[in-house]
């Protein structure tokens, strides 16, 4: 089934495709963003690392069936790539993503957390999914928290700044329609 197109408010989710990439190099090699990546993330970042994180890694686990990737972009400027958001069907790490600074702050990520997560759970039909994030970063922490998750298990995992506290957050589909009015499908 190929990823479509999700649309909010005020923004465009569109999938991810190989030509994102040059947008990508120039938004997510900034330290506020990569340091609470993980470990295996290159920093500094290379002049080709979106090309290569894009052709070799994105692109490839979407045609496996295992990897659902956006870019966001604002309604108002959709040629404009603002971040990235993903969803993962891999064990503890279903769902990740990144803002450019300059787009922080203002709601965005939250607004396409909630799209994705929904198609995550409605669309998609997945039981439960769950998200890990350093324990320092509290401004994801307020995305998970508004969003109806709760912290399920506190671990030690290496980050692009150091071995930091790590959490993995956690809300099932019955949970999660139930705080949007929505019936589980069976």
């Amino acid at each position: 089934m190929p990823i479509p197109t999700l649309h909010t408010e005020r923004l465009l989710l569109k999938p991810l495709e190989a030509g994102d990439a040059p947008q990508i190099q120039q938004r997510y090699p900034h330290w506020e963003i990569v340091r609470y990546m993980v470990s295996s993330v290159p920093w500094p970042y290379p002049d080709n690392g979106a090309e290569q994180y894009v052709n070799n890694v994105a692109l490839p686990d979407i045609a496996k069936g295992i990897a659902w990737f956006w870019t966001l972009r604002q309604r108002a400027a959709v040629d404009n790539l603002m971040g990235l958001i993903c969803l993962y069907d891999v064990e503890d790490n279903n769902r990740g993503f990144w803002l450019a600074p300059e787009y922080q702050r203002q709601g965005y990520m939250r607004e396409a957390s909630l799209a994705v997560t929904d198609y995550w759970f409605n669309t998609l039909n997945k039981p439960v999914l769950r998200a890990p994030k350093a324990a320092v970063n509290q401004r994801s922490q307020r995305i998970s928290e508004q969003s109806g998750m709760r912290r399920i298990r506190t671990e030690k995992k290496a980050y692009v700044s150091g071995v930091l506290d790590s959490e993995v957050w956690e809300i099932t589909r019955d949970e999660w329609n139930a705080r949007h009015g929505k019936r589980t499908r069976v």
